[in-house]
């Protein structure tokens, strides 16, 4: 029985997916994280420790386990472990990303650097390391102007600026958001979102899902909400949005595994670089992914890592998609309502809602966290984006000063 160590930060929504994955493939699977997993189906001898935020003891901690029983895989779920997990499969010899590409990922300021070596399109930036510096370089750029942590992810900290004179305020708020410097500036680069699903095979890109994302990101914040695929853009600007993100992964220097990138269409046919990670779409928003016979995305990622056939990549329904609920207002979560009756609508395939009543609940760009999602297919994906509008507007959200 191949056996595979998942690294899973304890604050991760995709543990259950992924355990739910391996046990489909019959995998002894090893829960990794920087505090035991509390999870029905894994036992006190699936779960260990391992501290993601040290490298060096992390990687000691995976050693110590593989030398209790044999790993055949190591994988990062999240962003936080792609480091270790890379540095942890090079020392056993198993499939790895290179230790330094994954970091890269982790850190933007890097990925813009080997993008531009790449000659990869992404937007004009820099990296400035105070407000007065963003000041400049907003001058230098011309708003509007994007600041962004260097170290965080999911939209997090992500500010639109339009005014020069706004700037150094947003910088300090992006830096305290971050818990300090340096941040990136970039320019703004309008046109639609998409984000692009992928897997790496010997360096190869092979594309699993595009995405749309029919609401407008246009600032001052950047709150992702849906996700709808197949893409609607013209073939000609899909195939260039795969060519780039290629580009990408070749010049940032990963090599195998799940790969995730965002990206923007500032005309058709043109596709610019916004961000790539060495992971699989974060949240539950896997999900609305379903291939072949009920095969989900997490139970593809483990059956590469473990050298297993992918099967077919056909996916099961016409059209799917995924909307985050967004947190309206920071405040105290009173309640969801109406649940029941979103689930019951047709197309709707299931309503998460991950927060629990009376927990706080912050809003982007500070906070980090959604209220839920809800998932649906249809036979278009004009059709799933509806049902999934539809499901949103029914829902109420009560949250208290």
């Amino acid at each position: 029985m191949p056996r595979a160590l998942l690294l899973l930060p304890t604050s991760t929504y995709r543990a259950r997916d992924f355990v739910a994955a391996a046990r489909r493939l019959g995998l002894d699977v090893v829960i990794g994280s920087e505090e035991p997993q509390v999870l029905a189906d894994v036992s006190p001898g699936q779960a260990a420790v391992v501290p993601m935020s040290d490298v060096d003891a992390a990687v000691h901690a995976i050693g110590a386990l593989d030398r209790q029983s044999a790993l055949d895989a190591v994988l990062a779920v999240d962003d936080q472990g792609v480091v270790v997990a890379a540095t942890a499969a090079e020392k056993l010899g198993l499939p790895h990303n290179p230790p330094d590409a994954a970091a890269a990922t982790r850190d933007k300021a890097e990925m813009r650097l080997r993008l531009s070596r790449g000659e990869v399109p992404q937007p004009e930036h820099r990296v400035v390391d105070d407000a007065g510096s963003a000041v400049d370089a907003a001058r230098d750029i011309g708003v509007p102007v994007v600041v962004k942590p260097v170290a965080l992810s999911a939209s997090r900290g992500v500010i639109r600026v339009d005014d020069v004179d706004a700037v150094r305020a947003v910088a300090d708020r992006v830096a305290s958001i971050q818990g300090g410097w340096p941040l990136l500036v970039e320019r703004y680069v309008p046109g639609a979102e998409v984000a692009l699903e992928g897997l790496l095979h010997d360096g190869d890109l092979q594309v699993l899902a595009l995405f749309d994302k029919p609401d407008p990101l246009v600032g001052p914040y950047f709150e992702e909400t849906m996700f709808v695929t197949p893409s609607r853009h013209p073939d000609v600007t899909q195939r260039e949005i795969a060519r780039v993100t290629q580009a990408a992964a070749s010049a940032i220097g990963l090599r195998t595994g799940p790969v995730h990138a965002e990206l923007r269409i500032p005309s058709p046919g043109v596709a610019v670089v916004l961000e790539v990670a060495a992971r699989s779409i974060g949240g539950l928003c896997s999900r609305a992914l379903v291939f072949g016979i009920g095969v989900s995305l997490e139970e593809l990622i483990l059956r590469q890592a473990t050298g297993r056939a992918l099967g077919s990549l056909q996916r099961a329904h016409a059209a799917s998609g995924v909307v985050m609920l967004p947190i309206p207002r920071a405040g105290t979560l009173a309640g969801v309502h109406g649940v029941d009756a979103v689930r019951a609508m047709p197309g709707v395939d299931g309503v998460e809602i991950t927060i629990a009543p009376g927990r706080r609940v912050v809003p982007l760009p500070d906070g980090d966290r959604y209220l839920g999602f809800v998932f649906a297919h249809g036979t278009s994906p004009e059709a799933v984006e509806s049902t999934l509008r539809q499901a949103v507007d029914a829902l109420d959200v009560e949250i208290d000063a």
